[in-house]
C-alpha cells in the first residue's frame, strides 16, 4: 500500500476514533466555484477536518485552492491548521434530492418572485423584479426543494437529475486531490445502488468511502439491509452518513437535529451494540462495525443531543447551518465578483470565529 495513502487513512481513522471529525458540506449540487473556495478556506482555518463537495473536477480544484489559501494566511491570523481536511466528493442516484437541479418553466412562471432570496438558501434564482421571469442559476442550485414548496402552482418548477459518468469522473476527482467518495443513496432500488457503490469502491479502494442514507423511503430493516450489503464491498472503510431530515439545518435547536441522531441510533443498535448478559442490557461493542457520521438538520447542538441520548457518533457533518452562519462574511460584504474578500483579513477572522465555535461544539 502506498505510504502516503496509508498514513492519511490512519489519520482519518484516528479522527473517527477520537471524534475529531467535522465535515463542512458545501453541497453535492453546489458548483459555484467562488463560494466553494471561500467556504473551504474559512472552515480549514477554523479546524474542519473534512470538506464535502460536488464530484466535479473544477469544484475539486476550487476546494484545493481554498484549502491552500488557508495555509498561506494562517500565520497572519495566528491559526494552526492541525490536519489538512479530507476532501469528499458526492454523487447521487436519480431521485435523490442532493443531486438534482430545479427548472422553472418560462411558459408557466407567474413572475411573483416568491421563490427567490431568502427562500432559496444559495441565492440560485435570478429575478429582475415584477413582470420578469425567474431563472435558475444551475451551478448554485442544490436541489433542496424550497422553491417548489413555496411556488403557488405545482406545474412551474420541476427537477432534473444532475447525472455524472462515475467511472470517468471519480478517478479524475481522486487524481486532483479528493480522498473520499460519498454516494447519496436514499432511494429504494437496492440492486442499482449496489452497482453504483461497486464503482465507488473500485475508484477509491484504499480510503474511506461514505454512503448517505435516510429513513424517508425505507424502514429500519431496509436501512439495515442496505448497510449490510455496502459492508460486503468496503468492510472497515465504510462510513454511513446518517441523514436525518436532508437540507433542513436552518434552525439551531434540538428538534431540528433530532432525526439525524435518531437515525444514528437505529444504525448503532443494528451494528455497533449487543446484549450484555452480565449487565442485562444493550451495550456498545468494544470494536464498532460501522463508522457513523450525522447530517441533515445538523447544527451546534447535534453532538450535545447525541451525548444526552447515549448515541455514539464518529463525526458531525453540517451543510445549510454551517454555510448560513457566515453568509454575511462571504457574500453580503463582498459578493462573489469582488476579489477584495481575499485581502480583508479582519472579515476572514470574524468568519473564522463564528465557524470555529460551531466546530468546537461538535468535537470532543
Amino acid at each position: 500500500m502506498d505510504k502516503t495513502i496509508s498514513s492519511r487513512f490512519l489519520a482519518q481513522k484516528e479522527l473517527f476514533d477520537s471524534h475529531g471529525y467535522f465535515k463542512l458540506i458545501c453541497g453535492a449540487g453546489n458548483e459555484d466555484l467562488e463560494e466553494v473556495r471561500r467556504l473551504s478556506m474559512i472552515y480549514t482555518l477554523s479546524g474542519a477536518t473534512g470538506m464535502d463537495i460536488s464530484a466535479t473536477p473544477s469544484v475539486v480544484k476550487a476546494c484545493m485552492e481554498g484549502i491552500d489559501r488557508a495555509y498561506e494566511i494562517s500565520h497572519k491570523l495566528k491559526k494552526e491548521i492541525k490536519i489538512r481536511p479530507f476532501i469528499m466528493v458526492s454523487v447521487g442516484m436519480p431521485g435523490d434530492h442532493h443531486v438534482r437541479k430545479a427548472l422553472i418553466d418560462p411558459n408557466s412562471c407567474i413572475m411573483c418572485g416568491l421563490c427567490v432570496d431568502p427562500v432559496c438558501p444559495t441565492d440560485a434564482i435570478d429575478w429582475g423584479g415584477a413582470k420578469t421571469l425567474a431563472v435558475v442559476n444551475q451551478p448554485k442550485c442544490i436541489g433542496c426543494g424550497d422553491c417548489s414548496a413555496i411556488c403557488p402552482r405545482p406545474d412551474i418548477i420541476s427537477y432534473v437529475h444532475n447525472g455524472k459518468g462515475l467511472e470517468e469522473i471519480l478517478p479524475e476527482c481522486i487524481e486532483l486531490g479528493a480522498e473520499n467518495i460519498e454516494l447519496h443513496a436514499a432511494v429504494a432500488e437496492d440492486e442499482v445502488i449496489m452497482k453504483e457503490w461497486e464503482v465507488v469502491i473500485k475508484s477509491n479502494p484504499l480510503n474511506f468511502n461514505s454512503m448517505c442514507l435516510d429513513r424517508l423511503h425505507m424502514g429500519n430493516f431496509g436501512l439495515e439491509n442496505r448497510i449490510r450489503k455496502a459492508k460486503e464491498y468496503s468492510g472497515e472503510k465504510l462510513i454511513i452518513q446518517a441523514d436525518g431530515y436532508p437540507m433542513s439545518g436552518g434552525e439551531d435547536d434540538y428538534n431540528t437535529t433530532l432525526q439525524a441522531v435518531a437515525t444514528a441510533d437505529v444504525i448503532n443498535k443494528a451494528f455497533n451494540m449487543e446484549l450484555s448478559r452480565r449487565k442485562k442490557k444493550i451495550v456498545y461493542k468494544k470494536n464498532r462495525e460501522v463508522t457513523i457520521t450525522t447530517s441533515g438538520g445538523t447544527n451546534s447542538l447535534t453532538l450535545d443531543l447525541a451525548k444526552q441520548s447515549g448515541v455514539n457518533i464518529q463525526g458531525v457533518c453540517i451543510g445549510t447551518f454551517a454555510r448560513n452562519i457566515i453568509y454575511k462574511n462571504i457574500k453580503e460584504i463582498y459578493d462573489y465578483e469582488d476579489s477584495t474578500f481575499w485581502k480583508d483579513l479582519d472579515n476572514i477572522n470574524d468568519a473564522c470565529e463564528i465557524s470555529t465555535n460551531l466546530i468546537k461544539s461538535n468535537l470532543n
